[in-house]
């Protein structure tokens, strides 16, 4: 990632090359009387016809560097003879739309940009690639364990600290309480929500508090993945569906394993849907259980399927009844979201229910 410094030098040295658009670099000041916060001022020609901006450079392509160009830009008091413009690594077609909507040019390092001048021109370019991803520490925080960071928020939407966040996580982690897995580590936990902030999914002041809880489902939707499943057995149990929960309550308690239902069969905890009798229970050591049980392995009419897996986020935030455990709503609703069509309608109404816990007014 390329630092201000560097990319100011890429503009004085006439490197950054938008045609049809030509950019002659004025100067970091063009008189006393203009505002010395401008990075630079540039000169932006085409068809002969010519406009005069005032850069303001970020070196970072986060939604937070973003914001903080726009607001600066639109605090400042420009002249007609001046028009604003932010200039970043990269600028996606979303944000240049965004740009154009707030009277503001954009230009980047990779090709696009969108740079307006009133009775002048007007140029809208896009589709080059972002050669400049994040070096974020944690490669993609939606997903897999530090996603529960994420979900700890539908937990809680602000926390004091930190270490408030960590022991959260770890206190509603099945098999940090109940098995061998480690605990969330305070520096995993900070990684995770410096990347937050610059998302302007969350916000640290005196309290770090959820800023935009829709934004946040979506980022732990679009990165789900399904939990690994190492062995899968289909069991024929002659009991009823109350006597297998406390069939399985007891075994999980004797053996000290910890047992969860699915998203997908804890589904009627949270909404109305019809499902089968086939329950689906989560274990990380199928084969411990699987030899107390009662009944045949079978594939023909199961009641009972047992998967097993270590993936931590399917058992974290659990709700316990009746010494059984069921998934979360969350996880229920990510679970729903990879099913098929009516699966996917439930997770809609799941999603209203998720929101309007977190705060949100559904329109």
């Amino acid at each position: 990632m390329p630092t201000e410094k560097e990319m100011l030098d890429q503009l004085r040295q006439g490197k950054v090359q938008l045609p049809p658009l030509a950019f002659s670099f004025l100067g970091d000041q063009l008189n006393a009387g203009e505002n010395k916060s401008i990075d630079a001022y540039i000169e932006a020609k085409w068809k002969r016809k010519s406009a005069i901006f005032a850069v303001e450079c970020k070196a970072l392509s986060t939604p937070k560097f973003f914001q903080n160009g726009i607001n600066f830009l639109k605090s400042l008091p420009f002249t007609k003879n001046f028009s604003p413009m932010l200039f970043m690594p990269f600028l996606s077609e979303r944000q240049l739309k965004e740009l154009e909507r707030e009277g503001i040019s954009g230009i980047d390092l990779c090709g696009n940009c969108v740079v307006v001048s009133p009775g002048r021109f007007s140029v809208f370019r896009s589709g080059g690639k972002n050669r400049f991803p994040s070096s974020a520490l944690i490669k993609n925080i939606y997903r897999k364990n530090s996603s529960m960071v994420g979900r700890g928020f539908f937990v809680y939407p602000d926390f004091q600290a930190v270490q408030d966040i960590r022991t959260t996580i770890n206190q509603r982690n099945l098999l940090v309480n109940r098995w061998n897995k480690k605990p969330m580590s305070l520096s995993t936990v900070s990684k995770v929500l410096k990347t937050m902030v610059e998302d302007l999914i969350i916000t640290r002041t005196e309290i770090i508090r959820l800023l935009q809880p829709d934004k946040l489902l979506e980022k732990l939707r679009t990165n789900y993945n399904p939990p690994v499943v190492r062995e899968r057995i289909r069991l024929k149990i002659p009991e009823n569906d109350k006597s297998i929960l406390k069939l399985l309550s007891e075994q999980s308690q004797q053996l000290d394993l910890p047992l969860i239902a699915s998203g997908t069969s804890s589904v009627t905890r949270y909404t109305v849907m019809q499902r089968g009798d086939l329950l689906t229970v989560y274990c990380p050591k199928v084969e411990m259980l699987f030899e107390r049980l009662p009944g045949s392995q079978s594939d023909r009419f199961p009641n009972l399927e047992l998967l097993e897996t270590e993936d931590e986020p399917v058992y974290f935030d659990a709700r316990q009844e009746d010494g059984f455990w069921w998934a979360s709503p969350l996880q229920v609703y990510m679970e729903l979201t990879v099913g098929d069509k009516r699966d996917q309608e439930t997770a809609e109404q799941l999603k209203t229910l998720i929101l309007n816990d977190a705060g949100v007014v559904q329109q």
